[in-house]
Formats: C-alpha cells, structure tokens, sequence
C-alpha cells in the first residue's frame, strides 16, 4: 500500500474553540476551511500528516476518561518546556513529568479531549534502544 497522507479526525462540540486552541497552543498552520449549514471542519497541518477538526462531537468540562475517550492526541517537540510555558498563557493547567525514558506533559483540550506532548529526543532514544 502506498499511503500518501495520514490524517486524524477530530469531531467535537466546541468547533471554534478546539480550533483556535490547536492553531494557537501548537502553532498548527490551516490548510483548509469548509461549512455545509450546521457541520463545519478545519483542516490543520499536523507534522508530515493533518489533523481534521470536525463538528458533531461531544465535550466534556472535566475532561474525557480514558473509557469515554481511549485515544489521545500526541505531539512529539524539540523544546517541551516552551509548550508547558505557552499552556500557562492559555490557563491551561499541566504538570512536566520526567521519565528514565523522556519527559510528557498531559491535559485536555476546550472539548476535553486527552492531549499530550513528549520531548522528541526521548522518543528518538527510545527508537534507537
């Protein structure tokens, strides 16, 4: 099979919201917009793939548990502490943790969905045994 792009969809409630916290906090690039009457999607640049905000989702103020919600968004960066730093600008709430094997930080998105970042050079070691 010759895949040519990935891509993740992501369907929630709070449209604008989700897609001004990806765009912003992670500085994704749009690639583009559409609206057919209620629905709406955002397409997003996502690394080598996109990711795909979509309408017809459901939030969760508390943020969604790993039952209600098993997937969970993962952003691998060279410079971690800058993106605990830029949460802190949108008042979102996460802790650093370092590992023997890299350091994450984990949080929810406007919709609750589960979001985490992982350092780069930890994965790479990890990759390389």
């Amino acid at each position: 099979m010759d895949i040519q792009r990935f891509g993740i969809i992501l369907n929630v409630e709070n449209f604008n919201d989700c897609v001004e916290f990806y765009k912003n906090v992670f500085n994704l690039k749009l690639l583009f917009s559409e609206e057919d009457g209620d629905f709406k999607l955002t397409c997003l640049e996502f690394g080598d793939g996109y990711l795909m905000i979509e309408t017809d989702g459901f939030a969760s103020l508390e943020g969604k548990s790993i039952e209600i919600c098993p997937s969970k968004l993962r952003f691998n960066v060279s410079d971690i502490e800058s993106i605990v730093g830029n949460l802190k600008k949108y008042g979102i709430e996460s802790n650093l943790l370092i590992n023997p094997w890299g350091k994450t930080v984990n949080f929810f998105d406007p919709d609750g969905n589960r979001v985490g970042v992982r350092d780069e050079e930890g994965f790479l070691k990890q990759i390389q045994g």
